[in-house]
This record gives structure tokens, sequence and C-alpha cells, in this order.
């Protein structure tokens, strides 16, 4: 039993040292420590510099311990009792200072960042006003400025600064974008917060619910596409041109009835779900199947293998979501997950 044990204690410092190393693994789009805006910019520097503290600290505290151990540890023989320093006027006033100064360097530039971060853009018209809805499990973006809403992809400009006002229509949410913005609650009632960020280059960032909301709480995924100003254009007036329904007659009356009671296309059908306007174009399908012509994972396949796979069994793709089985043919979903899947905008030039 004894041996066990000891041998047990010699594999937990390892086994420690295993889960440190393998926390810092993971995806680089989804990663705090590369961060894509100013904003994230900012928020990583606290981080730097809070570590660094801690390091610090950890490694003098650490070398004085052994110093002290080493230095006046009790001789073979020794039997005196060591010199008591307690009530030491100068040590004690040492120790005091010294975190002072050190919380002193924490807090200026923490209280500086927290009160600079907290700056109110809603009123600006020059920034991108978004009210960001979240649902168990997607998430809603609506542009006052331009009256159009998205859903799962947040579409901004390149280089300008987005003002956010996040909230619940159900439970509570978290938004967050690791690379852009640090994470911030999205509530059910009347309490909306705010925030803003923006991306110093074009590309495409993931964003996590970072609030246990359900049991589809990890898949309840979404993008932010940054692209430049002229695209982000392009994209605003192709979301309020007139809807496109399927060329086949049959496939139009289906869709019609089964799906824009609930969704919309351009001006068609209603907002009360995730409007499918450019579902061509989206990375993903249901925020969490991910649309490739090279799938290597379960979660992907192309765009319209994804969309008949989320229209067969919503349930099966995110269990607990709003979404329910539709009764339709084989044959009717085929037509529908093609007809998604080739409305494109084209707004990339």
């Amino acid at each position: 039993m004894m041996k066990r044990w000891h041998l047990a204690r010699r594999l937990l410092p390892l086994l420690a040292g295993m889960a440190l190393l393998m926390a810092g693994c993971g995806r680089e789009d989804l990663s705090t420590m590369n961060p894509q805006g100013p904003v994230a910019e900012e928020q990583f520097g606290l981080m730097k510099l809070s570590i660094s503290i801690m390091v610090l600290v950890v490694i003098v505290v650490f070398a004085l311990a052994f110093y002290v151990m080493v230095r006046y540890r009790r001789r073979p023989g020794d039997k005196t009792i060591p010199v008591q320093v307690e009530g030491n006027h100068k040590l004690e006033i040492i120790w005091t200072v010294i975190p002072i100064v050190l919380l002193l360097i924490l807090g200026v530039p923490t209280v500086k960042s927290v009160f600079g971060l907290a700056k109110d853009y809603t009123k600006d018209p020059n920034a991108v006003q978004v009210i960001v809805t979240a649902k168990q499990y997607w998430w809603e973006f609506e542009y006052p400025q331009y009256g159009i809403k998205t859903s799962q992809e947040l579409m901004i400009p390149t280089g300008k600064t987005v003002s956010v006002q996040v909230k619940s229509a159900d439970v509570i949410h978290s938004f967050w974008i690791p690379a852009l913005a640090g994470k911030i609650d999205a509530n059910p009632g009347a309490n909306v917060n705010t925030m803003y960020f923006s991306a110093d280059q074009d590309g495409v960032y993931l964003g996590k619910c970072a609030e246990l909301c359900g049991p589809s709480h990890a898949l309840m995924d979404f993008k932010v596409k940054s692209v430049n100003q002229g695209a982000f254009d392009r994209w605003v007036t192709a979301m309020k041109e007139p809807g496109k329904l399927p060329a086949d007659p049959e496939i139009a009356a289906v869709f019609e009835k089964q799906c824009l009671t609930c969704h919309a296309v351009g001006d068609k059908g209603m907002q009360l779900f995730p409007n499918l306007t450019g579902m061509g174009d989206k990375g993903t399908v249901a925020g969490i199947l991910v649309n490739t012509d090279d799938p290597k994972y379960s979660n992907e396949g192309s765009t319209y293998d994804n969309l008949k796979r989320w229209i067969e069994d919503p349930q099966a793709v995110k269990p607990g979501n709003s979404m329910p089985k539709v009764d339709l043919t084989p044959e009717q979903i085929d037509g529908i997950a093609k007809y998604l899947s080739e409305y494109k905008l084209d707004v990339e030039q």
C-alpha cells in the first residue's frame, strides 16, 4: 500500500505538469493569446502584465524559501533556539510596501483599461450598430442603421468600430469572440449589456457562447466575418434586395409553406428564426456544421450535405433547439437543400 502511495505521489507532479501543458492547446482562432483587434490587444496586454507580476512573485518567494531552508537549516548537534525576528518593524514595513507597489503596478493600468473599454458607442453615428440577441442555440444579429437582420455570421467592416448591444430571448448566455474582445453576458429581460470591438484585418473569427445554457451550449457557435468597406456595403445592399424563391414551383410552394412561416429570404417570410438569405455564402450551417468541399471531421461537409443533414433531423445536430423535424419527403429536402446551398449574394469583388 505504501509503495503505491509513493508511486502516486511521484506521478502527481508529472500529471499536473502535463495537464497545465495541455491546457494551452487549442484552436488558433479561439485563443485570447492571438489578439486580432485593439480591444483584444489591450486585454492581452493586461493578461501579460498580471501573469508577469505573478510569475515574478512566485520566483522570488520560492527562491527566498529555498535560500532560507538551506542557509538556516538546523545543523547536526545544534540545539540552540534560532534568533526570533517577530516584531521587526523594518521587515514588516518591507512586506507591506512590496505588495502595495505590485498592486499599484497592476491596478492603475487595469482601472484605466476597464473604464476605457467601457466607452459607450451606441450613439456614435460612425460606429456600426449591432443588436445581438442570444437564443437557444443560435445568435441573431440586427443592424438597426440598415434595417436588416442576419444570424450565425456577424458581418463587419475591417478597421471600423462595432458597437454591440447584447441581450437574450430566453436564458442567460455569454457573447464571446476570443480573438477580438472579451466576453459579456446576454441577459433576458430589459437588462442589455454593451461593448465594442473592431478587427485589424479581413478574416473570419470564431465566436462562442461562454455561459452554460442547455444541452447544446457547446454547439452554440457563431462567426464574425470582417471584410473591406466595399464588400460590407455590397452585402448590406444584397441583404435588402427582394428574396429569390426556388425555380421549381413545387419546391417553392413547399418552401413557402414549411419554411417561410418561421424564416425569411430577402423580403419574403418571417424573421422569427434565422434569416436564410445568402445561405450559400456562409461558412457553417446551424453554426456548427462546417461547410467545406474537403471534409475531415464528423461536423464537416459540403453546404448542400450540411443543409440536408440539418433539415432531415435538427435535433440530432443540436439537441434541444427550437426547430422541429419538418414533415418533408426526401425529394423535397433535396430540393430545399440545393436551393439554399446555391443562394449566394456574391458581395466579394
